[in-house]
């Protein structure tokens, strides 16, 4: 689920780069390329994997 997040955020952040957009001092391409790294650090630790808790049965 991050994973998604943060691929949409860098796509966003590839966009305020490449258009010509008039983003305010908050909003920009660093900021939504930090948002996604921030995402894909918590997908890789395990937060967004939403697996059985319970476990299986073999």
């Amino acid at each position: 689920m991050f994973a998604k997040i943060a691929a949409v955020l860098f796509l966003i952040a590839l966009l305020i780069e490449l258009l010509p957009v008039d983003s305010n001092k908050y909003i920009n391409a660093t900021t939504m390329t930090t948002a996604g790294l921030l995402f894909v650090a918590l997908q890789l630790s395990g937060w967004g994997v939403g697996g059985n808790w319970r476990g299986r049965r073999r």
